[in-house]
């Protein structure tokens, strides 16, 4: 197999080279338990509050507004939970059709235990209806959860205008960022969101290290219950290396934010362009003007999208047809039916995501190979063939 070209950096990125060196003393030298009184683990206390006072200037928010978690997952879940849990009076969730099954899952559990979940809906770019969203806030809604932007297509939500319409109508406002993180602004004194989850692995962190802001206030009632790490709102021996790396890779992201974000843009750009042009019966999914700067979702209309993935496989390029965490199911993209993706066009989606490390040549790379494997599996292809005659 050739060079491995690695596009697909919104299911994970690589540890960035300056967050493993700070990690691996971790794993060697200074193994200690930070919960222990003696000095050897006493020195990793200081380790994880440097790492999150790291975390919260990524926020702009106190250090005492950070919890860490072992991931996105769980700082979904903990934030559902824990507001549902401390508002029991109140059994109404708003969210929407596009959310990350870390959000949709629990709701659908919590249906079974008789809340009422509302799903808003979103247009053919995936955009969301504000209007809707303050009609569907009631007397009795406890949480309204709307991600900052889509795992798959990349759109971005207008979260300043539904955190402002959720502070109105008195409700709690948690915002999944785990993709936004790094790549979009996540100020809190701007941002009116009560809870934001993010992910190390989606900004050059490890995998299982994650972080849930909670603004000072915000009834909250801890998920996982344990020992007194985390101030009491997260019981769990500390994962002392992946946090110190989260902070650093947080530390990475606000250096050269703008920069990076630009240039992945720009990457971007230059494959999107350079598919629509090759080749025809192709569409991007999303709205090209909100979206993130590495995110590019096409749908190349009359063939399979797995299919596809394999080709490029082969040739060491790697994509994905949507979220990793639905990679085995065979149904198609639950975002994409929600914004109506033709029947001809679902099947076929392909999703792009860049990091700091891709580059031109890359992009060059995948425009040589892309096309001729379109070509091929669309002279296969039964649908493609009836539309020809």
């Amino acid at each position: 197999m050739s060079k491995v070209i690695y596009l697909d950096n919104n299911a994970t990125t690589p540890v960035a080279p300056e967050v493993l060196d700070v990690m691996l003393p971790y794993y060697r030298e200074f193994y200690g338990n930070p919960s222990s009184m003696h000095t050897f683990g006493g020195q990793l206390a200081h380790a994880v509050n440097d790492a999150r006072a790291q975390v919260a200037e990524l926020f702009h928010a106190r250090e005492n507004e950070i919890i860490f978690t072992s991931g996105g997952t769980e700082s979904d879940n903990a934030a559902i939970r824990g507001v549902l849990e401390a508002f029991p009076e109140k059994r109404h969730i708003i969210t929407t059709r596009v959310e990350h099954p870390a959000i949709l899952s629990p709701c659908r559990h919590l249906e079974h235990q008789g809340y009422r979940v509302t799903y808003l809906p979103v247009d053919d770019q995936g955009r969301l209806d504000i209007e809707m969203l303050r009609e569907a806030i009631k007397s009795d809604t406890a949480l309204v959860s709307i991600m900052y932007a889509n795992n798959e297509t990349g759109i971005v939500f207008p979260v300043k205008k539904i955190g402002a319409i959720v502070k109105e109508k008195g409700c709690v406002f948690h915002c999944d960022a785990v993709q936004a993180a790094g790549k979009l602004d996540m100020d809190m004194q701007t941002l009116a969101a009560d809870l934001v989850s993010i992910s190390g692995h989606k900004l050059h962190a490890p995998k299982g290290v994650g972080a849930l802001f909670i603004r000072r206030g915000t009834r909250f009632v801890p998920f996982i219950m344990g020992g007194h790490q985390e101030n009491g709102r997260r019981g769990g021996t500390e994962n002392v290396a992946g946090q110190v790396g989260l902070g650093r890779a947080c530390e990475l992201a606000m250096s050269d934010c703008r920069t990076e974000t630009l240039r992945m843009a720009g990457l971007r750009d230059r494959l999107e362009q350079g598919v629509l042009e090759r080749i025809p019966e192709t569409r991007v999914n999303g709205d090209v003007e909100h979206r993130l700067p590495a995110t590019m979702n096409v749908s190349f209309a009359y063939i399979e999208g797995e299919a596809i993935l394999l080709k490029l496989n082969e040739f060491g390029i790697c994509a994905s047809s949507g979220s990793a965490c639905t990679s085995g199911s065979l149904e198609p993209s639950h975002v994409l039916r929600a914004m109506g993706v033709p029947f001809t066009d679902i099947h076929g989606s392909i999703r792009f995501s860049f990091s700091r490390y891709n580059t031109q040549e890359e992009v060059d790379r995948v425009l040589e190979i892309l096309p001729p494997i379109i070509a091929e599996l669309r002279d296969m292809s039964p649908f493609w063939n009836q539309r020809k005659k």
